[in-house]
């Protein structure tokens, strides 16, 4: 049995959308944008799907994770963040 983990970077979450009775994230990297290169664009690579259990189990995870980052000061809350481009922001449909 390999025990072997893949691990793959993304930038972060360019969709979330639930479709056929799953939840589907499509994970994305940052390109070079050649019509503008102060201005990357993301590029899907990836895509996770799982079902609406698994994403509130994975949901939770991350929520804790969260609040650990903020307790340790790695993270620290913004209440008025505001993304600076459509292509920070995950989308949900």
């Amino acid at each position: 049995m390999d025990n072997t983990k893949k691990e793959r970077f993304v930038d972060g979450v360019e969709k979330i959308h639930f479709l056929g009775g799953v939840v589907r994230i499509d994970f994305a990297t940052f390109q070079p944008n050649p019509e503008n290169p102060d201005q990357p664009s993301m590029e899907t690579k990836e895509r996770l799907i799982m079902t609406p259990e698994g994403f509130l189990r994975t949901y939770n995870s991350i929520q804790q994770l969260a609040e650990q980052l903020l307790k340790q000061g790695v993270l620290k809350k913004n209440e008025n963040l505001q993304p600076s481009t459509p292509q920070s922001q995950a989308k949900i449909s």
